[in-house]
């Protein structure tokens, strides 16, 4: 209770204690990003080898083929090109990375700009949320709710999925904390949990009926139903417009500027995520902007 005390007396001490704490959180959602695909990848493997009636080998990559256990804790994170096991140092989120001048320190690989961007993002959006919710449970809920999102959203961008892994402990979550009304009343939040997974589950169809083809993942209707779920019902079409329309135009750049293959897949969860915080933040004013919808 003193540290809390603390913190509300000193609220820049609990903005600064949350920056650096969300920096060491984009450390590790690096991880999750980068191993959680692996990890099912593998999983569906083993699971497609047993159905068959074979087992299976799988060889640890990361850990020079000595050690077959693959998790988001081992083995130790290692350069990909030379194996150099990172060093606790060489760990430390956004300073080691320019300290080494983006380059392993062993090989001097190139070590991409994207994980102390990462921790940067976290760092500073959780710093921003703890300065917009205080000291108080929602902020706490409200960080975990952005992890949740910033994980998907790369995973997403990497591979086209949304594992099941984050989306459905993120709708229960939702609906948990929700009961007592944190951020929408428990009602609301049912309602858009419900909505938001049959809506474009919905889209899904008709585009599948009309076209033959898949236009989007089964992963865009959970995240969603779990945005629905955190928010209520009252704000997926300000989520859903959001991110169709910048989905939208990230397309057609893609495909003027990149010349981009009009048939390629586009993974929508970025776009959903996005609109997802954004909606948790301002979503009561834009909702009151433009179609007159105050929620409760």
């Amino acid at each position: 209770m003193e540290l809390f005390d603390t913190f509300r007396a000193v609220p820049w001490f609990f903005i600064g204690t949350a920056i650096v704490f969300g920096l060491m959180v984009g450390s590790f959602l690096n991880v999750v990003i980068h191993r959680l695909p692996i990890m099912m990848e593998r999983d569906w493997k083993a699971q497609c080898l047993e159905f068959l009636g074979d087992k299976i080998v799988v060889k640890d990559v990361e850990s020079a083929g000595s050690d077959t256990k693959y998790n988001l804790v081992v083995p130790r994170s290692a350069c990909p090109s030379c194996a150099h096991r990172i060093t606790a140092l060489e760990n430390i989120p956004v300073l080691s990375y320019l300290f080494l001048g983006g380059k392993c320190s062993a090989c001097k690989t190139k070590i991409s700009v994207r994980y102390p961007l990462v921790e940067a993002l976290t760092g500073i959006l959780t710093g921003f949320l703890a300065w917009r919710f205080g000291v108080t449970w929602t902020a706490a809920f409200a960080i975990i709710y952005l992890w949740a999102l910033i994980a998907l959203t790369f995973i997403d961008a990497d591979t086209t999925l949304l594992p099941d892994d984050i989306t459905l402990p993120l709708l229960w979550l939702g609906l948990l904390v929700n009961i007592g009304g944190m951020f929408v009343d428990i009602s609301s939040a049912t309602l858009g949990a419900i909505g938001g997974y049959l809506v474009l589950w919905s889209v899904y169809w008709a585009f599948k009926l009309l076209t033959g083809k898949e236009g989007m993942g089964y992963g865009d209707f959970k995240l969603l139903a779990a945005i629905g779920a955190w928010l209520g019902w009252q704000m997926l079409p300000l989520v859903i417009l959001l991110s169709a329309a910048v989905g939208t135009v990230v397309g057609i750049a893609g495909i003027v500027l990149k010349g981009r293959d009009k048939g390629a897949k586009l993974p929508f969860g970025p776009y959903l995520a996005a609109a997802g915080f954004i909606a948790l933040l301002w979503g009561r004013q834009l909702n009151a902007w433009y179609l007159g919808i105050t929620p409760n």
